[in-house]
């Protein structure tokens, strides 16, 4: 499959990187900064799950669409929640994958064009992924910052949950959009003077949400 993938993908225009276990996955990455990553789950040494969280940890941002055999819900659960961005089980098409990665090439490149923005007392550096309120620093996690930087390149749009699931997790119809919420909550937590009477993070009720700044 690791052959097939690499030659699919040339074809397309891209160049690809290959390796063959976990360990050396990190090290590719780590070195050479890839655009997207394409992790399967069953890897030697290292699983997928465990290259990805390390590489969250690392404060790698780079989009990662999991490759899995397996296909049970909480499976996808725990591969979106260590910081996949995307979940394909196998076997999967090949037009399909290709039309994944290009889709999350687009968000990446979209989400890059906002590096800086502040309101309030609250100042964000998407670049870094570093945040103050009052100038102390704020502990937000990469998924918090993705959400929050969707928000404000949509400020005073509605944004539905479902849209966040699929333009920040990456992964579409995701059936636990209490996902987005609990999110949602952290952040009002963290940049809300009143996290229970939130003057920028907006609910629309039974839609979603909206940024006002």
């Amino acid at each position: 499959m690791q052959l097939g993938l690499r030659d699919t993908c040339e074809y397309e225009g891209y160049e690809v990187l290959i390796a063959s276990d976990g360990e050396a996955g990190i090290q590719q990455t780590l070195q050479n900064r890839p655009d997207i990553i394409l992790l399967d789950v069953m890897l030697p040494k290292l699983s997928g799950l465990d290259v990805c969280r390390h590489l969250r940890k690392q404060g790698i941002k780079t989009p990662i669409i999991m490759l899995t055999a397996r296909g049970q819900e909480m499976d996808k659960v725990i591969g979106l929640e260590v910081g996949a961005d995307d979940y394909v089980t196998k076997p999967f098409g090949v037009k399909e994958l290709v039309a994944r990665v290009r889709a999350h090439l687009r968000r990446s490149a979209t989400s890059a064009a906002l590096d800086q923005y502040s309101f309030d007392d609250v100042e964000l550096c998407f670049r870094s992924y570093k945040a103050t309120k009052s100038g102390k620093a704020l502990d937000l996690s990469p998924r918090e910052f993705e959400t929050l930087r969707y928000l404000i390149l949509h400020e005073g749009e509605i944004v539905t949950r479902d849209q966040l699931l699929e333009e920040v997790w990456g992964y579409n119809n995701f059936p636990l959009t209490r996902t987005v919420d609990n999110h949602i909550a952290k952040l009002r937590h963290k940049l809300e003077a009143s996290p229970t009477d939130p003057q920028h993070i907006i609910t629309i009720h039974r839609v979603g949400y909206k940024f006002v700044k």
